[in-house]
């Protein structure tokens, strides 16, 4: 073999190498990230690792920074005392909320989970709406209802807003609208037009606080 040829085959092996190594470190930098629990992250020794965490929202943790959203999450059946704090940059789904699972992926960071994926887990609930008065039939009573204990039926209409919002929906029934309050995670199938039976209370400005999951009206959805 010349030197010519000698010098071509170097050349050539060379970027081999270099475009082998440039693919390791793509590939090592956006592994998969480590799925472990609040009280793996919370010993410490993942600071700047890509993991993945999954724990219930914190009751009355949530709050803003900008567009960033900032709450606590818990073991779901484990230590209340252990609460990893959780930033995520993005829209917060519908279906999050108090007591929901949320399964956060992000970087650790001085101890602080940076989410920039999140998933939320929220189970299904169905109800009959027998026993329950209608929207209309709510707000005819007026003030003799305002902070008792009641049971509403309507059909969902418009967009279903975030937890962070004034108010999370608005039902339907007999022609009048109410608004309604709820700071827990929504069922997924809970959209415009569904119609749910809600427990709560009316309130002096007008909108009804649910104090539990809206339910889905079971005798409409069969």
């Amino acid at each position: 073999m010349n030197k010519k040829a000698k010098r071509r085959l170097v050349v050539v092996g060379g970027i081999v190498v270099i475009a082998m190594l440039v693919i390791v470190a793509i590939a090592g930098s956006g592994g998969s990230a480590s799925s472990l629990s609040i009280g793996d992250v919370l010993g410490g020794g993942y600071e700047g690792k890509k993991v993945q965490v999954s724990g219930s929202v914190v009751a009355d943790s949530l709050t803003s920074e900008g567009s960033r959203a900032i709450f606590e999450i818990a073991p779901e059946d484990g230590d209340a005392a252990q609460e990893l704090t959780v930033s995520y940059d993005g829209a917060l789904p519908a279906t999050f909320g108090t007591g929901v699972v949320a399964i956060c992926t992000g970087t650790v960071t001085d101890g602080m989970l940076n989410a920039t994926e999140m998933v939320t887990k929220c189970p299904s609930k169905y109800e009959s709406a027998e026993g329950s008065l209608t929207v209309k039939g709510l707000l005819d009573q007026g003030e003799a209802m305002v902070g008792k204990d009641t049971k509403v039926c309507g059909y969902v209409r418009g967009d279903i807003q975030a937890v962070d919002a004034d108010y999370r929906f608005e039902i339907e029934s007999q022609g009048a609208t109410l608004k309604v309050r709820y700071d827990g995670g929504l069922d997924e199938n809970i959209v415009d037009g569904c119609a749910v039976v809600i427990t709560g209370s009316l309130g002096e400005d007008g909108t009804f606080t649910a104090a539990e999951q809206p339910a889905i009206d079971e005798a409409v959805s069969e």
